[in-house]
C-alpha cells in the first residue's frame, strides 16, 4: 500500500499543481508568475561544526541513502508554499534526489493526505552548487499563520559535510532510505536538534505587510527556551501580530555564539558580512530588529585569542548595519543589549561597555526606533542583572517567560 502510494503521488507533478494519494488537488487559476512572496520561515545557516560544540548534530557526516524530515512553524500563511535549499557552506554541488512537505503531526509524523512533493525546474531531484541558495517551485499546499510543516529531504548520494543550523530548539529526525512520502513517525528512529540544508520557507498570499527579519545572537536564535515549543522572542513577536490581526511574517536570523564584527568558525559569519544573505534577501523584507553585540564584548572572557573590542568599534559595526538596510530601503530597529551580572561574561570591563554601546542605542537616533530589552527584563531593583523570573539558569540567556517579555516590548506599530 505504502509503495503505491508512493508511486501515484509521485506521478503527476505541475508548477501550481499535484496529484497526491490519487486525489487530484485543482490548480491555482491565476497568474503566479510574479506572486507577491515572503518569508514566512527562515534560518542562518553554518558551516559544519563537530558535534561536541554545541551537542549531537550530523552536520560532519552528512548523509547517504538516508531521509532527514525537519520540523518548522510558519510565521504567515497563503495558498502557495516554495522552499530555499543551502549549499552554502558545501565544498562540493549537493544532490539532492528528493524533497517533500507536508503538515507535520506528532513527532515525525507527517498528516495523512497532506504530503506534496516538491520540485525543482520541474524535475523531483536537483543539484545545488556549492556557496549558493536554490528555490523550489511552487507547491500548493495552502497554510495559515503558524502552521506546522515537515520537509522531508531524501539523499541518495554521500553529501559530505552539510550547511546546517546548529542550535534549532527543534527536533530533525533521520530515517534510513527514502522516506519522503511516508507519513509514519516510527520510520525516523533518529533525531538531533539542528536543521540542515533547509533555510527557507515562503509564501504567497493577498494582504502581506511584509517580513520582518530579527537579527542577532543566541538571545535571538532562542538558548534557554522549551525545545520544540516555538517560545523564542520572534516566535512570541509573531503570535502577537497573528493576534492583533496583522499579517506580518517575522523570521529569526539568529546564531548562537555570533558576533557584530568578527566571524567565528562555529558561530556564523560576522553581523555586517552576513547581512545580505540573512536580511536584504529575505522576501518581502521591510524591518529588522538588530539585537547584536554581546559576544563581541563577552567572549574575551573565556576566550584570550578574541580581539578586544571598544564601544567606538560596536558604534561602527551597528552603523554599518542600519547603512545597509537603509540602502534597501529596510527599517531598522535597535535592541539594547540585556543584562550579564552573575554570568560568565560579568567582569566590569564588560559590563561599561554594554552600557556604553546601550546608551548609545537609546540616545544616538542612529536607529529609526528602538525597544529597550535591557529595561524590559531587567531585575527589579537591580538593573544590571537579568529578572530571575526570565533568566533560563546562567544568568544571560532568557528562559520562556523572558522571551515572552522580550516581545511584548515591542511596539508592533513601529514594525
Amino acid at each position: 500500500m505504502y509503495s503505491s502510494m508512493v508511486r501515484r503521488v509521485a506521478a503527476v507533478v505541475t508548477l501550481v499543481g499535484v496529484l497526491v494519494a490519487g486525489s487530484a488537488v485543482p490548480a491555482v487559476a491565476r497568474d503566479v508568475s510574479k506572486p507577491g512572496w515572503v518569508a514566512g520561515w527562515s534560518t542562518s545557516v553554518q558551516q559544519a561544526v563537530p558535534p561536541d560544540i554545541f551537542g549531537p548534530n550530523w552536520s560532519m557526516e552528512g548523509f547517504s541513502s538516508q531521509s532527514v524530515r525537519q520540523v518548522v512553524r510558519v510565521s504567515t500563511g497563503g495558498p502557495l508554499l516554495r522552499i530555499r535549499v543551502s549549499n552554502v557552506y558545501g565544498s562540493a554541488p549537493l544532490r539532492l534526489t528528493g524533497a517533500t512537505i507536508g503538515k507535520a503531526g506528532e513527532g515525525a509524523a507527517v498528516r495523512e493526505g497532506t504530503v506534496r512533493p516538491v520540485t525543482f525546474g520541474r524535475s523531483l531531484s536537483t543539484t545545488v552548487q556549492p556557496g549558493r541558495d536554490l528555490l523550489s517551485d511552487p507547491v500548493l499546499l495552502p497554510t495559515s499563520a503558524l502552521d506546522e510543516l515537515s520537509v522531508t529531504f531524501y539523499f541518495a548520494d554521500p553529501t559530505g559535510p552539510a550547511t546546517f543550523h546548529s542550535i534549532a530548539l527543534a527536533t530533525s529526525y533521520r530515517a534510513a532510505g527514502d522516506q519522503r512520502f511516508d507519513p509514519r513517525a516510527a520510520t525516523f528512529t533518529e533525531s538531533t536538534q539542528s536543521w540542515y540544508y533547509l533555510a527557507g520557507v515562503e509564501v504567497t498570499g493577498q494582504g502581506r505587510r511584509g517580513t520582518v527579519v530579527t537579527l542577532g545572537d543566541s538571545i535571538t536564535d532562542g538558548y534557554g527556551a522549551t525545545a520544540d515549543a516555538d517560545n523564542r522572542y520572534p516566535d512570541e513577536l509573531a503570535e502577537r501580530l497573528v493576534a492583533a490581526h496583522l499579517p506580518t511574517a517575522v523570521v529569526n536570523a539568529g546564531i548562537s555564539g555570533n558576533k557584530v564584527l568578527s566571524d567565528m568558525p562555529c558561530c556564523g559569519e560576522k553581523a555586517t558580512a552576513r547581512f545580505q544573505r540573512d536580511v536584504a534577501s529575505q522576501p518581502g523584507v521591510r524591518t529588522v530588529i538588530v539585537l547584536e553585540g554581546i559576544n563581541d564584548i563577552g567572549s574575551g572572557t573565556f576566550d584570550p585569542t578574541a580581539p578586544p573590542v571598544t564601544v567606538q568599534q560596536l558604534i561602527d559595526g551597528h552603523r554599518t548595519l542600519i547603512a545597509a538596510a537603509h540602502a534597501r530601503g529596510i527599517k531598522a530597529i535597535g535592541a539594547t543589549l540585556t543584562a550579564i551580572k552573575g554570568s560568565f561574561y560579568d567582569t566590569p570591563a564588560n559590563e561599561s561597555l554594554r552600557d556604553g554601546l546601550n546608551e548609545w542605542i537609546r540616545t544616538s537616533g542612529a536607529y529609526d526606533a528602538v525597544v529597550d530589552l535591557d529595561v524590559a527584563t531587567a531585575a527589579p531593583g537591580d538593573p544590571d542583572r537579568l529578572n530571575p523570573a526570565y533568566d533560563s539558569g546562567d544568568a544571560l540567556h532568557p528562559n520562556d517567560a523572558g522571551y515572552h517579555a522580550m516581545a511584548a516590548a515591542i511596539d508592533l506599530d513601529s514594525l
